[in-house]
């Protein structure tokens, strides 16, 4: 009898830490500098000059010029790449311009000019506050958008940018295109405005304390904010969010960070309240030896979960292999649960990575049945103005134009006066340059028929 294939095959991969002194700059580097967090924040990556300095002759001129004409003319996020991050493109091998470009990694935190849309760079309806949760503070960084949770940005910097950040118009230091906000009040006072909207706000019982990330900000601010959250008796879940996991896993293994957040993991314990830590993985060769080290940390020492977020992205991990093989390596190395993948939010110039609805849906149909249940990742979308919604639950879907359609059931912290929140359907968008020709031919023409502004 023959056996016939399965669509994908499991095999185990044990995490490897790339050896980072394939890279000429990095030769000389040892294990205790590498081993060090503030190593890595010092030597990090924040333009080409420095790119240059670790790459040494491996790059072709040719690159160089791609990227700094991203940064100069399309790049919503500046340039900012812990060594841990960049060890992992391109891991086992020394790189060359071909493989860097093809590497899933450098194609979302080291974009170049050449990977954007030509036609269609930025979709007519994107905006760098696509989710408009600025619109929906209710305190500096404190955004109010479901009914019983709210999102707490404590600062605007991370350990490193990526290059799809859905914040883009917040995060980072500005850009030749990008005037990022500003956080204006003391983090002190901003802090205390969260507390005092939580304690009058007793239906509130999910904190996302997020930013920017939240290992940028100083412990000893992070821990008063984190017992302050506890101490407030109608809070109940308490999930910080933080790429360092995976980008600067070094940052979770310091003793002053691990005994902080035992102490915080076990007054959560004491007071019922389920502490969480929320990843952004995208793609397995982001996985090694010390993401494990610092995930197995966290839990050894009171942490309920630690979950991954990721998002989908073409040219990175929109294939069922990939997702399945970055899950595999999630649940079964690392000891992280699938959890989520977004959708790619619709800011500039980030057409070349998101994907259609329907391309979406294929991806979660394909996912099931392989890992375990609890384990299997959902597929979201997060609609303006409604939120995550399983890519499966549409109302209505205008393929030939990539208009979808989703109703909600609920009202943001903005429609209290909204009398049709709960009974219209609100929009959203797939990349023009996945629509048959007569989708593009329709959108070009809407914007040939949109007044033209001074």
């Amino acid at each position: 009898m023959l056996s016939m294939e399965q669509p994908y095959e499991y095999r185990r991969r044990e995490l490897v830490e790339p050896d980072w002194t394939r890279f000429p700059g990095w030769k000389n580097v040892t294990a205790t500098q590498w081993a060090s967090a503030q190593w890595q924040r010092v030597n990090c990556v924040k333009n080409v000059k420095q790119l240059r300095a670790v790459m040494g002759d491996l790059l072709d001129e040719s690159f160089y010029a791609d990227l700094e004409t991203d940064q100069q003319r399309l790049a919503t996020m500046s340039m900012l790449l812990p060594p841990q991050m960049l060890n992992t493109m391109v891991p086992g091998e020394v790189p060359g311009t071909e493989s860097f470009y093809a590497d899933p990694i450098r194609r979302y935190m080291l974009p170049v000019a050449t990977d954007r849309q030509l036609d269609w760079p930025s979709h007519p309806h994107a905006s760098r506050d696509s989710l408009h949760e600025h619109d929906m503070w209710v305190a500096e960084g404190l955004t109010h958008r479901y009914p019983t949770k709210v999102l707490a940005e404590l600062l605007s910097t991370c350990p490193q940018y990526c290059g799809h950040c859905t914040r883009m118009d917040l995060v980072g230091n500005s850009t030749p295109i990008v005037s990022k906000l500003k956080l204006l009040e003391k983090p002190v006072d901003r802090y205390a405005a969260h507390l005092e909207y939580l304690k009058n706000h007793p239906g509130v019982r999910d904190v996302v304390v997020s930013g920017g990330d939240v290992a940028n900000v100083p412990w000893k601010q992070l821990e008063a904010y984190l017992m302050g959250l506890l101490s407030v008796p109608t809070v109940r879940d308490i999930r910080l969010a933080t790429k360092a996991l995976m980008g600067l896993p070094q940052h979770w293994l310091q003793d002053d960070v691990v005994e902080g957040m035992h102490r915080v993991a076990v007054t959560a314990e004491r007071r019922g309240v389920n502490l969480a830590v929320h990843t952004h993985v995208n793609h397995v060769n982001s996985l090694t030896p010390l993401v494990a080290k610092a995930t197995r940390t966290l839990l050894e020492i009171g942490v309920r979960d630690v979950r991954n977020q990721g998002v989908l992205m073409r040219g990175v991990n929109a294939t069922a292999p990939d997702l399945l093989d970055l899950c595999f390596a999630l649940q079964g190395e690392a000891g992280i649960l699938p959890y989520y993948f977004y959708m790619c939010d619709m800011i500039p110039n980030a057409e070349h990575w998101r994907v259609p609805v329907w391309h979406a849906q294929q991806l979660q149909h394909d996912l099931m049945g392989y890992l375990p249940g609890y384990a299997t990742p959902r597929i979201v979308c997060d609609v303006p103005f409604v939120g995550k919604r399983w890519v499966h639950m549409i109302a209505d879907y205008d393929r030939e134009h990539g208009i979808s359609y989703w109703t909600k059931n609920y009202r943001t912290s903005i429609e209290a006066e909204d009398t049709e929140a709960l009974s219209k359907q609100y929009a959203y968008y797939d990349p023009i340059d996945t629509l048959p020709g007569s989708g593009q031919d329709w959108w070009r023409k809407q914007q040939q028929e949109q007044p033209q502004t001074a």
